[in-house]
């Protein structure tokens, strides 16, 4: 099993890039990971440690191949105490609703009784060409908190 499952949620493909490459740096850290990118519910354990990297697209929506994963945990509320996670969103901030797909789905995990472990990150695309950058120096300070 994964030390780390790391889930991402991508319109276009670059949060899936931003995965992956925590997972290179979580790996060269000592870490195992698991790289899932738009998992279901059942593809998940319900313990462990949870990085999840998900763009936001339209007006805050959650990425089409996340979103299957967030309505059900919506609809199961399935019991994720032994969940600690972690989570990076990528958005604009030209729009007022910036990374609210990441917001969407912390509510969602800590509803489940999942148990944050640091910040949110939140990556504007206006400011950082190569999210992977920002992505990576919080990694530094977040898996410190493990």
């Amino acid at each position: 099993m994964a030390d780390i499952t790391l889930i991402s949620g991508s319109t276009l493909g670059g949060a899936e890039y931003v995965a992956e490459h925590l997972a290179e740096k979580l790996e060269e850290a000592g870490f195992s990971t698991d790289v899932q990118h738009g998992p279901l519910l059942e593809d998940l354990t319900a313990s462990g440690i949870w990085l999840l990297v998900s763009s936001t697209h339209g007006a805050g929506d959650i990425p089409e191949n996340l979103l299957p994963l967030y309505e059900a945990l919506q609809e199961q509320k399935p019991d994720l105490s032994a969940v600690r996670f972690g989570s990076v969103g990528i958005g604009s901030r030209e729009y007022d609703t910036f990374c609210g797909a990441i917001d969407k789905i912390d509510a969602e995990l800590l509803a489940c009784g999942a148990k944050q472990v640091g910040e949110t990150l939140k990556i504007n695309v206006l400011e950082h060409d190569i999210p992977e950058d920002p992505a990576e120096i919080w990694l530094g300070s977040w898996k410190n908190l493990l």
